[in-house]
């Protein structure tokens, strides 16, 4: 099934479709994202709405950071925070295909997180043994060592202290894992609850659950995790899911946030008054050259690493930048590149996503000369101005390409050339 959803596409979500959604050009141009039914309940549950500052502190790949991104219509602000390197890839990967511009994807373990940050809400997406997942392993119940499980639920617990601890007063957390077993779900929330300030809300799903555990094989857990909610493959035909959620009272503490976001990343070498200077010009070429329109108004732009960033954060989650504990990603979406030249480049992901408003200079190639293009061919181009260029592809634009001395080469990266591909084929076998 299919459940429309706002952003700066109009992008879809699609939960439980079938595998081949994912080699389309449809996925390739962000239109959908394709994620098991029973995932698609955690975002809901736990509530952002648009201008709530929220962490997702185990976030890759990003179904639910996209998700709670789409509810909060890429405002306010979204951490996304992520230990495995590898993992940070693939999340990077969805940020800039579903074009979601209210995200800061950080790296780090979330136990470190910077103490001092603040947030409404709080996804705690914790790592587990994937009990909820077997069927996609042909139902083989991996062998846990006995030190695996300890390790497990010792940091089931860090992640969600240091989740509690980072929520504002009245503000919401919630603890998500894919497995069944008591030890790393209700174990977990009754410890905190017996010893954190928080207290448990009642689940209210609209879709198929269980209650959650008050007691099993003589142990017994808080008697509010009746409150708590289990999804079984066979209430949606999906995945399994634990979910609770969890409201932090007042401890006291007086937690200032919402500093201000700056026009250049912290430790980035070029000053705010070159930043504002080198933008100006920068935005005066989109808007000259490639007819960029109103719709890069509302948008906030920050220099990091050579190039300029677009985003629509209002804040960073701390009153002042901290070292320690994490470490930024990316910022928003890729915008502007600069050549050796210092001559601005539009990337990528700024002409894909916003396709027509940005098409001032544009090409259009049919389905062979697309191919060509993905691998890496010169076409012969009756364009007589060099420099960069928006490929549109089926009435799409798929990216940039540039019109050399040559002819007109892809500048599409090629792991994303080898995606599109795929769509191709996908499309060609079905």
């Amino acid at each position: 099934m299919t459940e429309p959803v706002g952003g700066l596409g109009g992008f879809h979500q699609v939960v439980d479709g079938p595998g081949r959604l994912s080699a389309t050009a449809e996925h390739w141009l962000g239109l959908l994202y394709v994620q098991q039914a029973s995932t698609g309940v955690a975002a809901p549950a736990l509530g952002p709405v648009p201008g709530e500052h929220v962490l997702d502190l185990c976030s890759a790949p990003g179904g639910k950071t996209m998700h709670m991104a789409e509810l909060m219509n890429d405002s306010g602000c979204i951490v996304a925070s992520e230990l495995s390197e590898p993992r940070i890839r693939g999340l990077l990967g969805n940020v800039y295909r579903l074009g979601h511009s209210n995200i800061l994807v950080t790296a780090g373990d979330g136990r470190d997180f910077p103490s001092g940050a603040t947030f409404d809400r709080v996804l705690v997406d914790a790592p587990c043994s994937g009990e909820g997942t077997l069927r996609r392993g042909g139902g083989q119940a991996p062998n846990q060592s006995a030190s695996f499980l300890g390790y497990v639920t010792q940091a089931q617990r860090g992640l969600l202290e240091r989740a509690i601890e980072v929520t504002r007063p009245g503000g919401v957390i919630l603890y998500v894992t894919c497995t069944f077993a008591p030890e790393e779900n209700e174990a977990v929330v009754s410890d905190a609850l017996m010893r954190l300030p928080v207290e448990l809300e009642p689940l209210d799903l609209p879709v198929p659950h269980a209650r959650g555990l008050t007691e099993f094989e003589g142990v017994r857990f808080d008697p509010r995790l009746a409150g708590a909610a289990r999804i079984y493959p066979h209430h949606l035909d999906s995945g399994g899911l634990f979910l609770a959620r969890l409201r932090k009272l007042d401890d006291g503490k007086d937690r200032s946030f919402r500093g201000a976001v700056p026009s250049v990343f912290p430790g980035d070498e070029r000053s705010p008054d070159e930043a504002e200077e080198t933008l100006a010009t920068a935005l005066e070429e989109l808007r000259t050259r490639y007819g960029a329109d109103s719709g890069l108004d509302h948008l906030k732009w920050m220099f990091r690493g050579g190039r300029a960033w677009f985003h629509t954060l209002d804040a960073w989650p701390l009153p002042s930048w901290e070292e320690g504990g994490w470490r930024a990603i990316s910022v928003g979406i890729r915008g502007i590149d600069f050549d050796t030249r210092g001559r601005p480049r539009p990337s990528n992901d700024l002409l894909r996503l916003f396709g027509d408003r940005v098409a001032g200079r544009v090409v259009d190639v049919d389905e062979d000369e697309m191919l060509a293009l993905l691998a890496k061919k010169t076409l012969p181009t009756s364009e007589e101005e060099r420099g960069p260029i928006s490929i549109r592809h089926s009435g799409d634009v798929v990216g940039r390409g540039a019109v050399t001395v040559d002819g007109l080469k892809s500048e599409i990266p090629k792991a994303r050339a080898a995606d599109y591909l795929r769509a191709f084929s996908g499309a060609a076998g079905s």
